[in-house]
């Protein structure tokens, strides 16, 4: 029931917009044939994955059909909310709360912020109990432990050796209604889930407010209407400062009580990308107080995690819900006798370590064979072309996911076709400037467009007004949107088919012209028109076949005649008796 399985599921949405890649902060996702999987070994399951994927493609882990077989087995079930649930159920009352999760089945709800409250008390012991200065960081968040015990163990040694306040929560519960009391948490937390797979002897499920409003969905209890009763209570007594701890700065309002300012200077910093650059270059040897950081994944602080609805008001309005709930004491929370020891184990990512030149033929791999090539655009995701070339030797990155190398490649492609089609072809924006030709459009312009193309292939840039005579065509399908297709021109001695159309509407047209009066170019048009005389010619025989068959038969044979003078090499791919065969008429 508990293993580990991974805390995020990708659907079969995921495609080609690597969205997830660019918002991870450590990286934990591999891209195979555009699609994005999450690498459970390196995530620290923060969620930044699942809020910033479009589609919706990444997912929390379901783990509500494991809490409901929870519900059945006759055990004492208690729900441990959150206090942060005051800002995702706006103007539910704890009441109400209660009689809601009460109705699913639970026997009990209880104030996750009660463990929160005997972590601070045992964290101010921890700090008056060391003479010399030092850093402390908090281990409330179970994402920063899994950032610093995988990406910064140089830090790891500074986390406070306590649990976490829902795993002390949980302790407090199997204290006052037995051990064999289950435990099941509601947060907006992702990272929970992964503490409830390797805490199953405390906390057996960690579900977040997403799963809660399904579920209460999929009941059809609403806790804005239901009817509490005096029972509807927290167990075993509400919470008080405690109930800070959603907040970015919160776990240090419930600290000041116990240990003040005098002996430690406090900080807070939330979300990953400013707790990497906080922990830049921290010089401990010069402390002159304890320093504790209170560090949380989450912008904003909890309010705001992956499974909370993002749509409910902004991280103002939400922190103002907490601390209008939160109760202000000046008497600090008394510790209670419990053990909430846990050493945390550093657990380093170990990363490739690639040579210059390994990086350097990576790179090669998406066209940046200078340095001036390497753009450091982060399209890929990544900080620098560097860091894509480190990830593309590791297997965890594709070439395509690289901007510049793939509009590169879209541009070499369409060069190459442009060059190898026999047609004139030329591209033209709204300003009637071309934005690419081939050498056949600027031969048919005549001499003084061929060595402009020379001088400057492809001629971008080269207004049309002044090398060509037609450029009120071009003007007209820009202005229209109204493509002009096949239409016959003639410049000095030759007669040139051409076809305008749009690419961009009002903005991009592109045109194909084609020189007729070219004896290759002649036979074939000689042969297409005798072939359209040949259709319309069936397809009135087709309705009159009784009267005109014979005379629709000597027709065919005349002017396949025609076409096989001029195809002489086709002629055994098209002998009259053949074609006129396939070509049944009707009655015959």
């Amino acid at each position: 029931m508990h293993e580990l399985s991974p805390v995020f599921t990708e659907k079969a949405e995921c495609r080609d917009c690597y969205k997830c890649v660019r918002n991870c902060p450590v990286k934990a996702i591999r891209l195979e044939n555009g699609r994005a999987a999450v690498l459970e070994e390196l995530c620290i399951a923060c969620g930044s994955c699942v809020n910033a994927c479009p589609v919706g493609a990444k997912r929390i882990r379901d783990d509500l059909l494991q809490a409901r077989e929870l519900l059945k087995s006759g055990r004492p079930v208690i729900a441990s909310l959150a206090p942060s649930f005051v800002s995702e159920f706006p103007d539910v009352s704890p009441s109400k709360m209660i009689h809601a999760l009460k109705q699913l089945g639970f026997t009990a709800v209880s104030e996750t912020a009660l463990g929160a409250q005997q972590v601070s008390a045992s964290i101010a012991r921890q700090i008056s109990q060391e003479t010399e200065p030092r850093m402390f960081i908090s281990s409330a968040c179970p994402a920063v432990v899994e950032l610093l015990t995988k990406y910064h163990p140089e830090h790891a040694g500074a986390l406070t050796s306590l649990i976490s306040p829902v795993l002390a929560h949980c302790r407090m519960l199997k204290n006052h209604f037995g051990e064999d009391a289950a435990v099941v948490f509601f947060s907006p937390c992702a990272a929970k889930k992964k503490e409830a797979s390797t805490h199953p002897e405390l906390l057996e499920s960690a579900l977040t407010f997403a799963d809660l409003r399904q579920w209460l969905r999929q009941e059809n209890i609403d806790p804005w209407t239901v009817n509490p009763d005096k029972a509807d209570v927290f167990e075993p007594e509400a919470a008080r400062e405690g109930a800070l701890y959603p907040v970015d700065g919160g776990m240090i309002d419930s600290l000041k009580p116990h240990i003040g300012m005098e002996q430690v200077d406090y900080m807070d910093f939330s979300g990953i990308e400013a707790i990497q650059q906080a922990l830049r270059d921290v010089d401990t040897a010069s402390l002159e107080r304890h320093l504790f950081l209170e560090l949380l994944a989450c912008r904003g602080g909890c309010v705001n995690g992956p499974g909370a609805e993002q749509e409910r008001g902004g991280t103002v309005a939400r922190r103002r819900m907490v601390y209008n709930y939160a109760p202000r004491h000046l008497e600090p929370t008394p510790g209670m006798d419990l053990d909430l020891r846990w050493e945390w184990v550093e657990e380093p990512v170990v990363k490739g370590n690639f040579s210059s030149m390994e990086i350097r033929q990576a790179l090669k791999q998406v066209g940046k064979y200078r340095q001036e090539d390497e753009l450091n655009c982060g399209g890929c995701g990544y900080d620098n072309c560097r860091a894509f070339a480190e990830a593309l030797l590791e297997g965890k990155a594709e070439r395509g996911m690289c901007v510049s190398y793939m509009r590169k490649l879209a541009q070499n492609k369409a060069n190459a076709l442009l060059k190898t089609m026999p047609s004139g072809v030329v591209l033209v924006d709204e300003n009637l400037c071309v934005v690419e030709s081939n050498e056949p459009f600027a031969k048919l312009l005549g001499q003084e467009a061929w060595e402009i193309y020379q001088a400057r292939p492809g001629m971008e840039g080269a207004r049309l007004e002044r090398l060509a005579s037609f450029h009120a065509l071009f003007a007209n399908v820009l202005e229209t949107g109204v493509d002009l297709l096949d239409r016959d021109l003639k410049l000095d001695q030759k007669v040139v088919r051409i076809s305008i159309f749009s690419i961009e509407k009002h903005r991009l047209v592109g045109s194909i012209l084609q020189d007729i009066t070219q004896p290759a170019v002649q036979r074939q048009e000689v042969i297409r028109r005798a072939r359209e005389v040949i259709d319309k010619n069936l397809r009135t025989v087709q309705e009159i076949a009784c009267l005109m068959g014979e005379n629709a038969a000597e027709t065919e044979v005349i002017l396949d005649s025609v076409i096989n003078s001029f195809t002489p090499e086709e002629k055994s791919a098209h002998e009259p008796s053949e074609i006129y065969r396939n070509r049944s008429l009707p009655g015959s």
